[in-house]
């Protein structure tokens, strides 16, 4: 009986410490991570993460309400590691994200890398690649990708998104207007509405929408590679030196992949590493 009993307790603690390892546990009991690390990381406790409900490659929210998607992976991962509480502070645009920084709201947030961006926030090494691209009336004459930057054509985009960051710097004759709200199908509605000659946009949610309308169709190739990366405030030195290496790990050891297949999000791909 003593023999039973005694197996039956080291079996119990066998199951507890296992369980206590998951990954995919949202809060570690104990930081695995240097002590200014966490510091950085989460100065009130709390890890909180932005996230860019905007972009349906990287974050969804499904019909309980529950966030999924690899962003939200990769902070409780994160959160995790650092054995803090995990808060997500959702975003309808990642314009919404960057506006936010000032208040101080978040401490890791995933968005495109963007030279704007980039004077406020420090940022990992990409996790993710997705294309920019446009959608055009089926029979307009705008034909290939080259042909959109010309005089007369209006292109709506997504205020503050990457690509309207994007083609600010780069549209030399076509002319930008802006949907009040960056994310979503914003400017899918302002390209219909207004009759616009074509609409920037991720891909994925543009092919997405042109399936279900047949007046539309969206363009073979890019205009832009969309680099999708963490990042913090400017000045949190200790949690950005570890998010890169983060970042490199989460990539290499399939994390990355194995979410974006998760989110079934096959046509996003996994950022090749860094080279310094």
């Amino acid at each position: 009986m003593y023999k039973s009993i005694c197996a039956a307790v080291f079996m119990m603690a066998g199951v507890s410490a296992t369980a206590a390892q998951s990954p995919t546990d949202q809060r570690g009991t104990m930081s695995t991570l240097p002590p200014d690390v966490v510091k950085d990381l989460s100065p009130t406790g709390t890890l909180r993460a932005a996230l860019n409900l905007g972009n349906s490659v990287l974050v969804q929210k499904d019909a309980s309400g529950e966030f999924r998607g690899v962003t939200v992976d990769l902070a409780r991962e994160l959160a995790r590691r650092a054995g803090v509480k995990l808060e997500f502070v959702p975003f309808e645009a990642a314009g919404k994200v960057f506006e936010a920084l000032k208040t101080g709201v978040w401490d890791i947030a995933f968005l495109a890398i963007e030279p704007v961006r980039a004077a406020e926030i420090d940022f990992t090494p990409p996790y993710v690649l997705i294309e920019g691209t446009y959608m055009v009336p089926v029979n307009s004459p705008l034909k290939v990708i080259d042909d959109v930057d010309k005089p007369g054509v209006r292109i709506a985009v997504g205020r503050g998104s990457a690509y309207d960051l994007y083609l600010t710097r780069t549209v030399k004759n076509a002319t930008l207007v802006r949907a009040q709200t960056g994310g979503g199908r914003a400017m899918i509605d302002l390209f219909l509405n207004e009759k616009l000659e074509a609409a920037a946009g991720v891909k994925q949610p543009l092919v997405a929408y042109a399936k279900t309308d047949p007046n539309v169709r969206v363009m073979d190739g890019r205009f832009m590679e969309i680099q999708q990366a963490m990042g913090t405030p400017k000045g949190r030195t200790a949690a950005v030196s570890y998010l890169r290496g983060f970042v490199e790990e989460m990539k290499a050891s399939g994390f990355v992949a194995e979410a974006l297949k998760r989110s079934n999000q096959p046509d996003a791909a996994v950022a090749p590493p860094a080279t310094n």
